[in-house]
């Protein structure tokens, strides 16, 4: 063997060792720890939240913009949905407090989630709270907020007219679900179907809902949730539909979701909900990241759809804090700064996932917040909690794209941004020009703005 031969050979040999040692440490380091996964977070929302974009910017006459001109480019709103419920709209304590709650509402978020308990929903058969809805509707529209509306099957309650038997219960519980999507196809496109299924036959759903309970026992759960997400699919089929649950365990993985699917095997979900509901105690950024692992493996996207954390004393229920009676919530500088740190890391840590696509936060204000608990981005009078500031911070100022730059032969601008909605504006001599756009991972090709 010539001796070039044999050192082509040992250098082959040495880069399959050193490929070698590289994947043995990979998979002896196992999972990120708890450092690493929040040292590497910015990194993983520059990688998973922004991208390259190319413009093509078209004057008003039909041709490119001249090279040189000077471009401003502003986000106007985020892909990521950063979203509410918005059950409070218009029924805070007095005027002011509705102002200030639309106001601290639409400066922050881009989602809303609507409510659509079946229970208050219709509370005579037939009479339905739609006119309510749709102000709601059409205020979310008037802001730019998506809508989603919640949740269309869960028996935690009977409407007090429903009667008959468990099956004729499930009857007219498929026959709500095609009547409420049906009646606001293109106006809420994105649904949460079934909500708490792995625990539908604990002792208050039994005793609440006494004839839906009975229903889902007999049809069994998983032919129960199926049907429900076909009734959804066949009245909206382009409606994005939720399994939402607050079990974050085998129970939700392989009984509901594992079950959810047509005779194919294919989901007939879109996205999984995930509740975090933290009254006790805070997840932590290790179990929260574990969990988003966990659900990623499903291939569908996840909605963290019920967050809460609290600026007051931690706990669940209420009697375990307290006995006394007249015990009551309240937010207190110690606990409104350990809000502000809880916060500031779980959306961190949850915008930094590929997977996760939204982040609905529950109860805006304490003001009838559920459970009385100081579960609100706003105190009871309204004003802003630290955890609000600093999440507008993050949502609009470190997470938000604001630049400047000129435009190069042809019209032709790159930027790279946050995925969302953009305006741009172009100086020249006759005045300004502007145009708008939308930006996202899909974006393949150059983007035509036309200018006006």
């Amino acid at each position: 063997m010539k001796p070039a031969h044999r050192i082509a050979i040992l250098i082959i040999i040495g880069v399959v060792i050193i490929l070698l040692l590289i994947l043995s440490a990979q998979q002896s380091s196992g999972p990120l720890t708890e450092s690493e996964m929040l040292a590497q977070a910015d990194a993983r929302i520059e990688k998973y939240r922004k991208g390259d974009a190319v413009l093509q910017l078209v004057g008003p006459e039909g041709r490119p913009i001249e090279a040189g001109q000077m471009v401003q480019i502003e986000q106007l709103r985020h892909k990521f949905l950063f979203g509410c419920n918005i059950f409070k709209l218009g029924w805070c304590r007095n005027q002011n407090d509705n102002a200030a709650y639309e106001k601290y509402f639409a400066q922050l978020l881009n989602y809303a989630t609507l409510p659509f308990y079946w229970w208050t929903y219709e509370p005579q058969a037939g009479q339905t709270d739609d006119a309510r809805t749709r102000q709601i509707v059409r205020w979310c529209k008037e802001h730019q907020v998506t809508t989603k509306g919640h949740p269309l099957a869960w028996n935690f309650k009977d409407p007090t007219w429903l009667s008959g038997t468990g099956e004729t219960a499930m009857d007219k519980q498929f026959a709500r679900i095609e009547r409420c999507v049906g009646e606001f196809k293109n106006e809420i496109d994105i649904w949460d179907v079934v909500n708490e299924a792995t625990h539908y036959d604990r002792a208050e759903c039994k005793k609440n809902a006494p004839l839906l309970t009975e229903g889902i026992t007999k049809m069994g759960v998983a032919a129960y949730v199926r049907q429900a997400f076909q009734a959804a699919r066949e009245a909206h089929p382009q409606a994005t539909l939720l399994i939402n649950d607050y079990r974050t365990d085998a129970d939700y993985a392989k009984k509901i979701i594992g079950e959810l699917v047509d005779k194919t095997g294919k989901p007939l979900y879109d996205v999984i909900g995930i509740q975090s509901h933290m009254h006790g105690s805070y997840w932590g950024a290790q179990k929260t990241w574990q969990v988003c692992e966990d659900f990623a493996g499903f291939g569908k996207p996840l909605h963290f759809t019920e967050v809460t954390l609290l600026s007051g004393t931690e706990g669940w229920p209420p009697l375990q804090i307290s006995p006394d009676p007249n015990f009551s919530w309240r937010s207190t500088p110690q606990g409104e700064q350990r809000q502000l740190e809880q916060v500031t890391e779980f959306y961190r840590v949850l915008f930094s996932h590929p997977a996760v696509e939204a982040i609905t936060w529950w109860d805006f204000t304490d003001q009838g917040a559920w459970q009385g608990a100081p579960a609100g981005l706003l105190r009871d009078d309204m004003s802003p909690k630290p955890a609000y500031t600093e999440l507008n911070r993050l949502i609009k100022e470190v997470w938000w794209t604001r630049t400047t730059t000129q435009a190069a032969d042809n019209g032709q601008v790159k930027f790279r941004g946050f995925y969302g909605q953009y305006r741009l504006t172009v100086t020249t001599a006759q005045g300004p020009l502007t145009g708008t756009f939308q930006f996202d991972k899909e974006t393949k090709k150059s983007i035509k703005v036309s200018l006006r």
